[in-house]
Order: C-alpha cells, then structure tokens, then sequence
C-alpha cells in the first residue's frame, strides 16, 4: 500500500512540472503533438487536460506562427471526453457530427459516440452511430472493435440478420481481442439458424475458455444430437457431466443424456439423468413426465412409475393414452385394481391407437365386474361386444357378461338385457327365473304388487325354475294375501311349505305358517288358523319378538272365537303380565269375555282398559262397548254419556255414526223424543251417506208419526234432500247399471252408470254409481276417471263405499299421480274411517309415505313411531319409518344417529329404501370428513344396489368429491367422466360434468408442466 501511495505522488509531481513548463515555455504545436502522442496511446487521462488546456484560447497560445486549427482541437477534446465518459461530452460530440463540414472526422465521432453508448450498454443508440461511422477512417483495430461491439449491439436487439455477417467477419480474426466472444456468438447464431457446422466449428474455439467452457458443451452436444451422431452426443455430454465441471445447462446436458438412453431403451441407465432433471426443474414437458415415468415402470419402480403417469391423463394425444394404458397396468401390477380402472377409463377415452382403446376397453368391463360395479360391467361388456365382434376377447367377454347376470343384483337391467337376447345361451336360460324372482321382490318392496304378480307367473312357468320355485310360491302367496286373495294365498304358501321351505329375507317358514293362519283367520277357519299360530306362540316370554308376540295374542283370539274362553283369557291374562306393546286389546278381550257372564265386570274391565292406556286405539271402541252394555241394561243415559265420547273423540271414525244412531235410540227409549230427533238429525246432517243415516231417517218417520207430525217429517226429508218417494226414474237407471255389473257386462255397465248420472248427478244412487264407476275404470287402468269417481264417493263420507273408495283414491294420487300432498289427504282421511286393521296400516303407511315424499319430516317421525308400533306393520313399514327419522336426523345435523337409523333400513329393506339409505350413509360420512368410510358406504351402494340407477349415479359423483377432498385429481376424473358417459339422467350428468371442469381446473393448477 505504502509503495503504490509513493508511485502516484511521483507521478503526480512529474505532471505538475510538465504542465508548469508547457503552459509557460512551449510551443503550443508541441503542446498539441504531445497531447495526440499520448491519445494515439490511449493514454487519454493525460491527452484530455492538454486539449483543454489548448482550447481555452489563451494569449501566449495565439502568438505563435502557425496556431492549431481548432476543428481538430475539438474533435481530440470531445474523444477525450467520450472515452473519460463524461456526459456533458455527448451532446457536444452530436453537434460537432451535425455542424462539422469534415465528413471523415464526423463519422470518426460517430464511431467514438457509438463506443461511448456501447460502454453504457445503450445498444439502439450505439448502433445507430456505429451505422454512420465509417470503416475507411478508422484504424484496423477499431474496425475490427467497431464490427464485433456493433454485432453485439445488433444480437441484443435481436436483429440477428445483421449481427452474423459483423461477428462472421470477427471471428476469423484469431488475434483480435473479441475473437472468442464473436465465435460464441456467432455460434448461437448459427445454432438457431441451424447451421450447425458453423455452429459446432466457433463452439470448438471456445469450448475450453473459461466464461463458455459451462455453456457451450451443451450446445455442442445437442449438434452432434441434431446431426445423427447420437453415440458421440451421449458420449461428449457424459464426459462433461461425469468431469463435475459446473455447466448452467447441466439439468438440460441430463434431459438429453436421459433422453438419448431412453430411445436406446437403456431404461436403468436413463433414470438417474431423466429423475434428476425432472426433480429439479420447475416447469417440465409432459414428454420428460412420460418418458421418467416409462423408465420407472420399465425398471420394476411401479409407484414412481404411477405417480408419473397419473399426471398425463386428460389429454387426446397418442402420449396420454399409452401412459393411461401403462397406468392401468401398473396399477395392475401393484393389485389396486379400482385405480387401474379408472386410467383404462381414460384410455378408452382416447382414439389416438385403437389396440390399445380395444384392450382397455376390455379391462375396465373385466374390472367393473371384478370390484362389484355390476352397472358399469353389463354397459361395458355389452359395449364392448357390439363394438369389438371379431375381437380375441369376445368369448371371454361373453363368459364374464354371463357370470355378471349370475352374480348382479341389478335385476331391472339384467331382466331388460337377457329379454332381448335372440338366442339365450343355456347358462342365461337357466339364470332367467332368477333374475325374475329377484326382480319380483324389488317390486314388492317398492308397491308395484301388478308387476311384480306378472314376473312371478312367468317364473311359475318356467322350466328352468327348479332353483327359485318355492319362492316364487311364497312371494305369491303374500302378493294374494295383500290383496285379500285369500284361498290364492293359503294355495301358495302350502306349495311353499311343500317345496322344501327355503329361507330367504322375509321368506321363511315361520312368516308362512303366521301368514296362513291370518288367511284361515279370515275365512273364520278358526280351529286351522289356531293349528297355525299357536306352534309359532307357544314359547312366548317377556322378551319375544313382534311376530311371536303376534302369534301368541292370535292364537287367543282364535280361543275367544270357538269360544273356549277360559284359554283365551289365560293367553290374555299372559300379554297383560308381559306388558307387551299389545296389553290394552288383552285388557280388552278380556273385558269382552267377562261380558258374557256379567255386564257389569265388562264395563268396568273396559273403564280400567280406557284409564290404562288413554292414547290406545282401542278407547273409542270401548268406550261404545261400554255403552252398548248399558243399554242392554237399558240404563240409557249412562249409555248416551258414554256414546258422547265416541262421537267426541278422535279414534275410530268408523263407529261415529252407529254412535248417534244408538244416542237417539237411547232417547227415544227415554221418552225424550225431542233429544232422539236432535242426535237422529246431527246424525243425517253429519253423515248423510252412512248406512246409519237410512236408519235414522226411519226411526225419525216412527217420531213424527207417533207424536202426530207426519206433516214436518215431509217437510224435514224435503230440506235434506230426500223426498219420501224416490223418483222412479232414478231408482229404474240406475238399476239398468247395476243388473249389468252383477252379470260381469263391464262396458255396459259403464254406460249405464254414466248415463244415469248424466241425469241425475246427485241422485239417490249417485255414490254407488261413482263407486263402481271407480272400480270399472280401476280394472281398465284409466286412472283419470277412476280418481275422478272414487273422489265424489270419498268427498261424501261416511258411506257405505267410503272407506274403499278413499283407499283407491290415495292409491291413484300417490302411485298414478305423483300428488303426494293430496294423497296425504286422503290417507289421513282413511286413517280416519279405517275399519280393518289392514286398512289401518295401510291409512298409516301411505300416510308415512306421503309426508316422506313432501319431505314433512317432523310430521313424518311422529307418524313413523306410529307405525313401527301398530300392530301387522312389516319390515317395510318399519324400513320406510326409520328412512324418515334418519332424515330428520340428517337435516338436524346429527349425522351419528341418522348413519345408525339408516343402517336400521337397510337391514329392513332390500330394495328402493335400502338403495338411498346405503347412499345417506355415505353421504353423512362425508359430511363429517370420514372419508374412508364415506368410500366404504358408497362402494356398498354400487355393489349392493344395482337395480337402482339413481341412487349408483348419486354413489359415483359422491365417490368423485372424496377423492376430489383428497386431492386425488386422478381418480377424481375419471369418476366424474364415468357418469358423464353412461348417466342417462341429464341432472345428475349435468352435475358431474361441472365437478369434472372443478378438478381438471384444480390439477391443472397444481401441475408442474410447461
């Protein structure tokens, strides 16, 4: 440090001597010849002050014989200036080439103002002044400057036309100081022209120099790649790559390494390049995906090898399907076959190689089959052996569609599939009453008894039923029974029992037995009915199930009817001792036997009966036995007391009417005539269409005729609409109609009744003219006007048709209409007349329906309990009321207990309900994020519930958002784009093609290509 300060204060002190003596003593032409000797030397730190100093013009400088000219002392001072880079030097310099008439100095300042801007990286501005200097002016060395900076300036605006030929002229210049920068150059240049000798001729001269000695090999490689010498392109960049050299192309030196052992299908020796690159690379080809990808699978790395492939779905490029196809074997490979359906899914997508869609198309119907997706299998096989006929799959195809049949719950479609065979091989001749049966007992479930009665008869006459004959039998048997056939059942359930019995679901020997000795019960049969039911009671406990229960309290009343009362009461007496569910009607029974031998211990059995159980069923119906035992007493006012109640309370509707009935009869018996007329008044006004109100209209004649008013009894039947003498007219039409009904003349019938109230639409004979109207209408399946019928006949209850006629209605609203709310209506309506236990359940099921279809949730629980309790409620009773409390529980937010009731249905229900309870349970799944159990579930409605489409869609698009909630953008896809293929519901393919846009958007964000 101490010798460097020495050196510049000696340098400084020779200065100061100098400029001393050539300020005052020299002659200013030697001053001038100084100052240029040291510019031509470059030295233009001590050139520039002498210019100065002999532009400022002094007086000493003026006395001399021959003055420098100060055009020149301008042009040196300005140089100095440019090459100082002083800025106040620029514009100056601009103006000496504008004003100065010398042309070659002008265009010898261009070229020093081009340097100037070159040196300040300004390259517009520096080739614009390099284009108005001129070669001729200049030296060797400044031409050759100005031709490789002027390049430069041309390259960086990539005017690359104009940058070769001034680097071409540089780079042969082997001593000139830009000689390795303009072959650089020059060599970028030709690269991207593909001039790739003269490319690899100026990438050779610097190849080893330190600044290109990291770029260019990579250039040089990819030439002796571009040019065919592949061998010698592996071999070179290998070289550089294995010197451990630093090269800022290393990543793209191992893409072409790995590439290069790729095509040479030297896998192992292309991973580790391939790997590296892809690793530590940002943005990457979807070609450099595939090609890792490939290199993994080849070598045995499946995992790696899927994560790859996964990435390259969702493309139409030959590319994306062959990695589907290499994906779904890889997937194979490692055993997760539901993964490897998916990507044959997308392969079969994809028509870029048709082997390769043949074969995926196959493997992913194989697949389907395999992993339970029944649907999707009988799709896709039948798609696949339309399209593919000739293919070396086909019989393998056709075995795996036949073993699909065999093994599928998806009846509907199966029974729709092997019905358009032409030529039914023999394995589907001898599936066929089996898939009739199992399609039957769907319809069953779902209500369709008509349809489900019409696969039956065809599955009794097959020769192939051998199998299924016996249920078929029962099945027959309890579609007889629910429409009160009653010797068709007790035929078919005997040829159920005589068939070997076989248990399946609700078909057991068991539910044959009780359901028989409820036939004979109806046929009054009773010693046979008992033969029935007491074997299934007879070990009845605390503890005993419903239908044993049931069984026991049958197998008393059949006791009560042979009238061996002292067993029945022991039977009663035992049910009371249980406390089962059905206590208050053994308290009642019992009240009925203590009324053979005393009225009294019957009424008051009956009082302990309504005290015991005030919300029973059964009050109303005691309370009018009550009554009747008093007026068999004839202790009438206690009787009407109690008369009232049944007219008061909400039970039997039924009894309402004989209760008014028996109030005036009971007052009349009083002698209070003015009270018998009021309640037989309330009873007409109440209930004109009643069988009761004929009787109170009689009994009221015998008032007024005995008390003398025969004249007010005209006058009373006139205001209600019922002159004493029926037109004949009317009574004469209307007969016409019914003679030809009674002889089975239906059309004629029909006829006769529209014409009869054509004429008289509110007629004595109008109810029964609407109700058998209804019922012609019914058989013919014209729903319209049998609703229209059986509603007048409903609309003016209580009649001696209401009760069927309300029935049929709710039936036509609920089934043929689809209006649930009216349906509901009249539903509540017959829970209201219902005089028949099956009635009853029936009022109280299609209630439960009804509110279940308008989603009347909270209206829907309590009805549900109702019916779960009722006694005869089957296990689709209870099915469909657990479907409606899991829903309010699920609507509530209380996803735990609804996933426990839905799993009540299923294991109730094997049909529609059991479909969307399977579905709910996943869907609550998922709305806690138990994704794994939410996939469980839904798998399980795919599996378990084939013959309902909807509710399988539902299940895919729900599988679709789990793995969209892991991020499993893959599977996720392919879900979605499966329903969108084969949904043939436009809601539900709506839906899942927006899902499909949400996750190809999500994967594309989350991509890493380029």
């Amino acid at each position: 440090m101490k010798k460097i300060c020495l050196l510049v204060g000696a340098v400084a002190t020779v200065y100061m001597a100098h400029g001393q003596q050539t300020r005052f003593y020299t002659d200013p032409n030697d001053r001038f010849k100084e100052a240029k000797e040291y510019f031509q030397k470059e030295q233009y730190s001590l050139a520039y002050p002498i210019f100065k100093e002999l532009k400022a013009g002094t007086a000493e400088t003026q006395t001399v014989n021959q003055p420098v000219t100060t055009q020149e002392l301008n042009y040196y001072t300005l140089v100095c200036g440019l090459k100082q880079n002083e800025e106040t030097a620029v514009n100056k310099a601009i103006d000496y080439i504008d004003l100065e008439k010398n042309s070659a100095r002008s265009q010898m300042m261009a070229y020093h103002l081009g340097e100037y801007y070159f040196r300040e990286k300004k390259y517009r501005e520096a080739a614009n002044f390099y284009e108005q200097a001129n070669i001729a002016n200049l030296s060797n060395s400044d031409i050759s400057n100005m031709k490789f900076h002027q390049g430069y300036a041309y390259f960086t605006m990539q005017q690359f036309d104009r940058a070769r030929p001034l680097f071409n002229t540089v780079r042969n210049l082997k001593d000139d100081p830009n000689y390795l920068d303009a072959n650089y150059y020059y060599g970028i240049l030709a690269f991207k022209e593909a001039k790739y000798t003269d490319a690899l001729q100026s990438f050779k001269v610097v190849e080893n120099e330190d600044g290109y000695g990291t770029v260019v090999p990579y250039y040089i490689a990819q030439i002796y790649y571009i040019q065919g010498k592949k061998e010698e392109a592996l071999k070179y960049a290998e070289e550089k790559i294995k010197k451990g050299e630093s090269q800022f192309y290393d990543l793209e030196l191992k893409q072409m390494i790995g590439h290069a052992y790729f095509e040479q299908k030297e896998y192992a020796k292309a991973l580790p390049y391939l790997e590296d690159y892809v690793a530590k690379t940002e943005k990457v080809r979807r070609e450099d995906i595939y090609e890792l990808s490939y290199c993994y699978y080849q070598t045995g790395k499946l995992s790696k090898a899927i994560e790859g492939f996964k990435q390259l779905s969702g493309k139409e490029d030959p590319l994306s399907q062959h990695a589907m196809y290499l994906l779904g074997d890889a997937y194979l490979k490692t055993g997760q076959k539901a993964n490897a359906r998916n990507a044959f899914l997308f392969c079969t997508a994809n028509s870029s190689n048709a082997e390769q869609k043949e074969i995926a198309k196959f493997q992913y119907a194989k697949l389907s089959y395999e992993l339970g997706y029944q649907d999707e299998a009988l799709n896709s096989l039948k798609s696949f052996l339309a399209e593919y006929p000739k293919s070396t799959y086909n019989t393998e195809a056709q075995e795996l569609l036949v073993a699909v049949l065999a093994n599928t719950n998806n009846y509907k479609d199966a029974l729709v599939l092997i019905d358009g065979l032409k030529t039914p091989t023999e394995n589907a001749k001898r599936l066929y009453p089996r898939i009739l049966y199992g399609r039957s007992t769907e319809l069953v479930n779902d209500g369709r008894f008509a349809e489900a009665n019409t696969l039956l008869d065809k599955a009794l006459k097959d020769p192939y039923n051998g199998s299924v004959l016996p249920l078929v039998s029962f099945w027959k048997a309890e579609l007889a029974y629910r429409t009160n056939k009653t010797d068709e059942a007790i035929k078919y359930y005997n040829a159920y029992l005589d068939g070997g019995s076989p248990s399946s679901g609700e078909a057991t020997p068991v539910a044959a037995r009780y359901n028989l000795g409820y036939c004979y019960l109806r046929k009054e049969n009773y010693p046979v009915a008992l033969d029935h039911f007491e074997p299934i009671g007879k070990n009845a406990s605390l503890r005993s199930d419903g239908l044993t229960q049931d069984a026991y309290l049958r197998t008393g009343d059949c006791y009560f009817m042979m009238k061996n009362y002292s067993k029945a009461k022991v039977i009663y007496d035992n049910v009371i001792k249980f406390s089962w569910p059905a206590e208050d009607y053994a308290t009642f029974q019992n009240a009925m036997i203590a009324g053979i031998k005393s009225t009294s211990e019957k009424r008051s059995l009956m009082t302990t009966m309504t005290r015991k159980f005030p919300e029973s069923s059964l009050v109303t119906d005691a309370n009018m036995e009550i009554a009747n035992s008093l007026i068999s007493d004839e202790k009438y006012a206690e009787a009407i007391t109690f008369l009232d109640k049944v007219v008061r309370q909400s039970g039997n509707a039924s009894l309402k009417p004989e209760a008014l009935l028996k109030m005036g009869i009971a007052a009349y018996n009083m002698n209070n005539s003015a009270d018998a007329v009021k309640y037989y008044k309330a009873l007409i006004g109440q209930y004109p269409n009643s069988p009761e109100a004929a009787d109170a209209i009689e009994n009221i004649k015998v008032v007024y005729v005995n008390d003398n008013r025969p004249e007010e009894y005209a006058a009373y039947m006139k205001q209600v609409g019922k002159p004493i003498s029926v037109d004949t007219e009317d009574s004469l039409t209307y007969y016409v109609g019914d003679n030809h009904y009674q002889a089975g003349n239906v059309n004629a019938a029909l006829t006769a009744y529209n014409n009869y109230l054509q004429k008289f639409p509110n007629g004595a004979y109008a109810i029964d003219a609407n109700y058998f109207r209804g019922e012609i209408y019914s058989d013919k399946k014209d729903w319209n006007n049998a609703l229209a019928a059986y509603t007048y006949v409903a609309n003016n209850a209580p009649n001696k048709y209401a009760e069927p006629a309300v029935l049929e209605a709710a039936r036509l609203n609920f089934f043929e209409k689809k209006d649930y709310a009216t349906a509901e209506s009249y539903y509540k309506q017959l829970n209201e007349l219902a005089s028949s236990q099956e009635n009853k359940l029936e009022a109280m099921r299609g209630l439960l329906r009804s509110q279940y279809q308008l989603k009347k949730w909270t209206d829907a629980v309590d009805n549900a309990k109702n019916l779960t309790a009722a006694k005869g409620s089957s296990s689709d009773d209870k099915a469909l009321a657990n479907m409606a409390i899991a829903k309010s529980y699920q609507v509530e937010g209380n996803y735990n207990q609804a996933i426990a009731t839905f799993k009540n249905v299923v294991s109730q229900n094997k049909a529609a309900l059991a479909a969307e309870a399977r579905y709910e349970i996943a869907n609550c799944w998922l709305a806690i994020d138990k994704l794994t159990d939410a996939e469980k579930a839904a798998f399980e409605t795919i599996n378990k519930s084939g013959s309902y489409g909807y509710w399988v869609t539902k299940s895919y698009i729900l599988l679709g958002d789990i793995y969209f909630k892991q991020k499993d953008y893959f599977n996720a896809k392919a879900t979605f784009q499966s329903v969108v293929d084969n949904s043939l519901d436009a809601d539900l393919q709506a839906e899942a093609k927006t899902k499909l846009a949400q996750a190809t958007a999500e994967e594309q964000k989350a991509s890493r290509f380029n």
